[in-house]
C-alpha cells in the first residue's frame, strides 16, 4: 500500500525533480519536504493542494490519498480498526442526511 509521502517522493524522482524545487514551489524547507515523504511529518491540507497544483494532478484524488492516511494512522493499532471504520461511515452518513 502506497502513503502519501512515497506518493509525492514517487511524483517526483519520476520527474526528476530535485527536492529543494518542489520544497520552494510549496514554500517549505527541503528538510519538512524530506520528512513528510519519509512519513516522519504530516503535513496540511493546504500543501497537498499546492502538490496538486505542482504535478498538475486532480487534488480531490491527492486529497483522498492524504485524509485516508490520516484516517489510517489513527486507527490501524485498533484490533477493531474495522468497527471503527463502519461506525464513521454510519455517522458521516447520518450528519449528509442531517444537514440536507
Amino acid at each position: 500500500m502506497n502513503k502519501f509521502g512515497n506518493k509525492i517522493r514517487q511524483l517526483r524522482t519520476a520527474k526528476k525533480i530535485p527536492l529543494r524545487k518542489l520544497a520552494a514551489f510549496l514554500d517549505i524547507d527541503a528538510s519538512i519536504l524530506s520528512k513528510i515523504e519519509r512519513g516522519k511529518r504530516t503535513t496540511s491540507r493546504e500543501i497537498v493542494l499546492k502538490i496538486a497544483t505542482f504535478f498538475e494532478l486532480d487534488s480531490q484524488i491527492l486529497l483522498n490519498e492524504f485524509l485516508s492516511d490520516k484516517i489510517v494512522n489513527l486507527i490501524y493499532e485498533e484490533s477493531n480498526c474495522n468497527e471503527i471504520l463502519k461506525l464513521a461511515e454510519e455517522k458521516v452518513e447520518y450528519l449528509k442526511k442531517r444537514d440536507i
